[in-house]
């Protein structure tokens, strides 16, 4: 059964898919799980903050919290903030392109890139970008392609994979995106599959002796293993209750698109799901405990998740 003394809050950011020119990009929001209240910290068109030449049309995705900092990935530059949410500094790298999800492990941190099919590494002591991984299919399979995003001539855009989520631990770099079926493991020299996994999906990651992703396609939360398999199915609302429906001209905005994942106890997770909304998750018992809606707005749809550790 499960059992916490009490959830943490979480940093979640939002997209605002099929959005124009203009409009409302999503944000960044504080959800406390235990109360499930909600505050939103940051509006991506707030003209309060100076996002000028930094390409209105991008939101805020992946977030990592390190120390007294939390790093917020836009399309093509990676945000520093305080835990006010005052912008401490910026950066960026030619090689920076259609970031979605970032990961810190070992004094560096990890973006992905999804316009060059490669994960790019910043040192988070001298701050500056200093490798990327490009992945490439190789034969019947992959490999990679390590190059300096520092260099004026590096590889050619691509997104043939839609690199979208990076994962990291002791064994290594893990990688996984929408066109890529299956989990990738990369090192500088090498790249060998984890496990097939299904097209379409997001935040996949080696749990537990098996893989751990959001089927966005399945509208699930899945865990499998040799020995066990669960699915457990994201929220979905009265057609009638959504705002904006058929809005969206692209036809990409949808509800119960999953997407945002991150650990909370042993077996316990906060997932993301469209319209924005958090919800936790018990692995051992296969089921949703609990969701907190933050908009209805279909269009609307979370990304990046993390811990928030100040509380």
């Amino acid at each position: 059964m499960w059992k916490m003394r009490r959830l943490p809050s979480v940093l979640v950011s939002s997209v605002v898919r099929g959005a124009n020119q203009g409009d409302s990009h999503g944000g960044l929001y504080r959800v406390d799980l235990e109360a499930e209240t909600s505050e939103q910290l940051l509006d991506w068109n707030d003209g309060g903050i100076n996002f000028d030449g930094r390409g209105a049309d991008r939101g805020l995705r992946g977030i990592a919290v390190i120390g007294d900092e939390i790093f917020i990935a836009a399309s093509d530059e990676l945000f520093v903030f305080d835990r006010n949410f005052r912008i401490l500094a910026s950066y960026r790298n030619a090689y920076l392109k259609h970031c979605h999800e970032i990961a810190a492990f070992g004094g560096s941190l990890y973006l992905t890139s999804t316009g060059f099919d490669s994960v790019l590494r910043f040192d988070l002591a001298s701050r500056a970008f200093n490798l990327g991984l490009r992945l490439i299919r190789q034969g019947g399979g992959y490999g990679v392609q390590p190059y300096d995003p520092n260099a004026t001539v590096g590889p050619a855009a691509s997104m043939q994979f839609h690199l979208n989520n990076v994962h990291l631990n002791e064994y290594g770099i893990f990688l996984s995106g929408l066109k890529l079926a299956a989990l990738a493991q990369v090192t500088p020299n090498s790249v060998s599959i984890v496990a097939d996994i299904p097209l379409g999906t997001h935040n996949a990651q080696p749990f537990r002796g098996g893989v751990l992703l959001n089927d966005t396609e399945a509208d699930s939360i899945v865990w499998w293993t040799p020995e066990r398999h669960v699915a457990i199915p994201v929220p979905q609302y009265p057609e009638n209750e959504l705002l904006f429906s058929g809005a969206d001209v692209t036809g990409v905005a949808r509800q119960a698109f999953g997407r945002g994942l991150c650990r909370l106890s042993d077996l316990v997770f906060a997932g993301g799901s469209s319209p924005t909304t958090v919800s936790v998750y018990d692995l051992a018992a296969g089921e949703r405990v609990k969701s907190i809606n933050l908009t209805m707005d279909v269009r609307n749809a979370a990304h990046g998740m993390a811990v928030w550790p100040f509380d």
